[in-house]
């Protein structure tokens, strides 16, 4: 085994490989290094917000496996059980998701209160709470009272000062670039402030800033091959919240994960989170959208935007309307007053089955990827550094690895529901028009 192991990135695939690997090797060195301190009140990982859907709900068996696993952890371990919810799940259904997902728990050998509802009988459940929202072209509608959610930041944040405590090295830092040997072996990296952080092996769990990171360091190295290419692309989606009433959050205060599952040429599907402790309700959007940009000269690649935060808190009114559709395809004339508060930008990494990228950079020695959540990493957060170890140490199964790998054949995105189709400067505010 390495002895010094660099992990770029805290979000959860960096934290939980810190994590796993702390409690494997307690005296190994293990270093996260992060643009954001874990405890700041506003990060750029999209595994910081204020909460995420925990749900098995697949109809890929492999992460419905790897989903159950997870949550089994979440239901149980003292360091996850505080900040799991398990509300159940309301699914809108517009294809055979509900029958796939019931068949995949039977071939698991899972049992769970999980049933595909006629839409007539669905909406009454819940105290009809999703009555009013748009059913059209839904066959039925899965319910899975097993599945939930997690305060996400918060969780992020209790794993990562437990990793700390168990002897993790936490450097916050911006990371410039990746250094390399002059054999081409990556060993660390260097900062913006020009400091370099090296180890055995360099593990980046960057999510959509690792496109931009490989463009940076492939041309500080001269190794072109470092290049993401089309494998990965960043993407955005808008999140939002309202403040709940007294008397709204007594009706919604125990309602499930809502989710409006659409067809790929409709778009990505569309969720509804129950109210937090703040009484805040929150949606995410319909439209997953590319930053197309020159990061450097000649090259253009999709980024978040150059601010330091992603300018995650700058929406612009398009966005914002994104939200209130899904408040309205959700709720319909009961959230017709409600008023949008909080507005955020969540940026992942994407590739074009949905797939994880978790495997060694075939253009480095010492450089492995573990990233691509593609807005659906969060829910395997305790179990995804048991596999990042395992493929660090040649042990993933050969289905994962396959699965997984840097350099696979990938279908075509027009099959994939969640890619980013729009462009954000197409979603931005429309200039003021010039007086005459």
């Amino acid at each position: 085994m390495a002895s010094s192991y660099l992990i770029v990135g805290a979000g959860v695939f960096g934290v939980s490989t810190a994590y796993h690997l702390i409690k494997k090797y307690p005296s190994a060195s293990v270093t996260i290094v992060d643009r954001d301190s874990y405890d700041a009140d506003s990060r750029v990982a999209a595994s910081w917000d204020w909460n995420k859907v925990v749900r098995a709900d697949y109809d890929d068996i492999v992460y419905c496996q790897l989903a159950l696993e997870a949550q089994d952890i979440f239901k149980t371990d003292p360091l996850w059980q505080p900040y799991f919810h398990e509300t159940g799940i309301y699914w809108i259904c517009r294809s055979e998701y509900a029958q796939d997902v019931i068949d995949n728990y039977k071939k698991l050998g899972r049992k769970a209160e999980l049933s595909a509802v006629p839409v007539d009988e669905a909406r009454k459940m819940f105290s009809g709470l999703f009555d009013d929202a748009d059913y059209s072209g839904v066959k039925e509608v899965l319910v899975n009272k097993t599945s939930g959610w997690a305060n996400a930041g918060d969780a992020l944040r209790a794993v990562t000062k437990r990793s700390i405590e168990l002897g993790v090295k936490y450097v916050t830092a911006d990371v410039a670039t990746l250094k390399f040997e002059p054999s081409g072996r990556c060993t660390g990296v260097k900062t913006e402030k020009g400091d370099v952080l090296t180890a055995d092996k360099v593990v980046l769990c960057t999510g959509a800033f690792t496109p931009r990171l490989l463009e940076q360091s492939a041309q500080s190295s001269g190794n072109a091959d470092l290049r993401v290419g089309d494998r990965i692309v960043a993407g955005g989606i808008t999140t939002g919240m309202t403040t709940l009433d007294d008397e709204s959050y007594k009706r919604f205060a125990k309602m499930p994960v809502g989710v409006q599952g659409y067809t790929a040429s409709t778009g990505p599907f569309i969720g509804s989170l129950p109210p937090t402790r703040d009484r805040e309700l929150k949606w995410w959007g319909q439209k997953i959208f590319k930053n197309t940009q020159e990061v450097l000269p000649g090259r253009y690649i999709s980024a978040p935007p150059p601010e330091r935060d992603y300018g995650q808190w700058n929406v612009a009114g398009p966005l914002k309307q994104d939200i209130q559709f899904a408040n309205n395809v959700f709720y319909g004339k009961n959230g017709a007053n409600w008023k949008m508060e909080k507005h955020r930008i969540c940026w992942d990494a994407f590739t074009t089955s949905s797939d994880f990228i978790i495997s060694p950079h075939v253009a480095a020695k010492g450089l492995y990827i573990a990233t691509c959540g593609s807005f659906h990493g969060y829910k395997f957060f305790p179990v995804l550094g048991k596999y990042v170890l395992q493929m660090l140490e040649g042990e993933l199964s050969k289905e994962l690895k396959e699965k997984w790998a840097w350099d696979r054949e990938r279908p075509d995105p027009a099959l994939n529901p969640d890619w980013p189709r729009w462009e954000m400067k197409d979603l931005l505010d429309a200039p003021p028009k010039a007086k005459l």
